[in-house]
């Protein structure tokens, strides 16, 4: 090959490699999704199969409401007899003294049977709803729990970061003081060993991170990679809160699973009327046309009968069930009774435990957290000139450290205890 022509196609062939690369590196990574607690969980009711079974549960429940209100069939009935089978007289007219009665009768429903199915069937479906609330109650609380173990996680990153980066600049202080004379050898490698600390931090809190990344997204159902999800939200607290009686209320007025326990006597109470009401007679009314009748008056060849039909109970008049239907009142009350005890009890233990945390918060961000710093920079300060040794410096640096993760796992603890009392009164109080 004519080495000029060579030399073009190489040139050639490097330009298209370069325009390659570069429209490749011009390519947007995958972007991460940033995602607030409000968009978790409109995912989360989106998504996860456990609540939307529960919600086509409800839909069945609500679907037995047709069943519930339906009437009962009319019966209908077709009968003939008189049909000559043998010859009369040497004549054989099989039809002519053969007749047909076709029936219609209809069974009616008395005390209002029918509308009391209904009722309780209305309320079964409630019952229903409350119970799909209580559910989503509870999913919500563990989402919500898997959220704030992820921003308390970023938060111990960042503070890792933090720690690390600080760190470096007093290792490059140290090695400028040990190459000016005025560090021993011995102090710097002390110093620099202890970065390995910082760095076991650091790695810890990443891996803490992605695990509760990766928990989240098992609860979102979702396959998203951990690299391309991250979340974002307040990882502060609030100073303030509310009395304890104005929860009692909260949880009274938006508990489902207390809904619930008091839309089941509602039913119950249905369901008595209801087996007094099975108790009573129900007759049945049927009316009937004959053709070519067999009756003594000749011109009576097309005739119309009605009757009515009264079943005597006096046997079975529903005891059982209007007995055991009483006593499903009184159950259903002493159930109730026990769930707003159970509600009272949630709140307390929950708010109890807000309380705690809020008493140990604030000396924190009111004091130590300052004091913490002041301490660090102060003995830093002095070890820098000489007026504090080497292992002050190591325990001011210890303690600052400590003072900051115990902070912020602080704060994830009075988040958690939210959302413990989220859960207890039924509703998102403190976010």
């Amino acid at each position: 090959m004519n080495p000029r022509r060579r030399s073009l196609l190489r040139r050639i062939f490097f330009c298209l490699v370069t325009c390659l690369a570069a429209l490749l590196w011009s390519q947007p990574l995958l972007a991460q999704n940033d995602y607030t607690w409000d968009q978790i969980k409109a995912r989360f009711e989106a998504a996860n199969p456990t609540l939307k079974a529960d919600a086509i549960n409800v839909q069945e429940v609500k679907a037995e409401e047709i069943t519930a209100n339906l009437r009962p069939n009319p019966q209908f009935a077709f009968s003939q007899d008189g049909t000559q089978i043998a010859p009369h007289n040497g004549t054989w007219t099989p039809l002519s003294g053969t007749y047909v009665v076709p029936t219609l009768s209809y069974l009616h429903e008395r005390d209002h049977k029918r509308e009391l199915r209904l009722q309780s069937a209305q309320e079964g479906t409630q019952i229903a709803s409350s119970q799909h609330e209580d559910l989503e109650r509870n999913l919500l609380f563990n989402l919500r729990l898997a959220f704030i173990q992820t921003l308390q996680a970023k938060a111990i990153v960042d503070l890792a970061h933090q720690e690390l980066d600080y760190y470096d600049k007093i290792i490059d202080i140290s090695r400028t003081r040990f190459a000016s004379g005025d560090l021993a050898q011995i102090d710097l490698d002390r110093i620099e060993l202890q970065r390995v600390q910082y760095e076991s931090d650091l790695q810890a809190a990443e891996v803490n991170l992605r695990t509760a990344k990766i928990q989240l997204l098992e609860l979102l159902n979702d396959k998203t990679p951990v690299g391309q999800f991250d979340v974002q939200g307040s990882f502060g607290f609030s100073d303030q809160l509310d009395p304890l009686g104005a929860f009692h209320q909260i949880a009274l007025d938006n508990r489902p699973d207390l809904k619930a326990a008091l839309e089941s006597i509602q039913q119950a109470n249905t369901n008595h009327k209801l087996a007094i009401a099975n108790g009573s007679t129900d007759p049945t009314f049927s009316g009937w046309y004959t053709w070519n009748s067999s009756n003594n008056n000749p011109n009576a060849t097309q005739t119309l009968g009605a009757s009515i039909s009264i079943p005597l109970r006096i046997f079975d008049r529903n005891q059982g069930e209007k007995q055991r239907t009483l006593l499903d009142i009184d159950r259903n009350q002493q159930l109730a009774d026990a769930t707003q005890t159970q509600v009272f009890s949630d709140v307390d233990s929950a708010y109890a435990q807000v309380n705690s945390n809020l008493i140990l918060l604030r000396p924190y961000k009111n004091k130590y957290l300052a004091q913490a710093l002041r301490v660090r920079d102060t003995v830093t300060y002095a070890w820098q000139h000489g007026g504090a040794s080497l292992m002050d410096f190591l325990n001011a640096q210890s303690n600052y450290r400590g003072i900051q993760t115990t902070y912020l796992q602080l704060i994830g603890s009075y988040l958690m205890a939210a959302d413990q009392l989220n859960l207890a009164v039924g509703h998102e109080v403190i976010q």
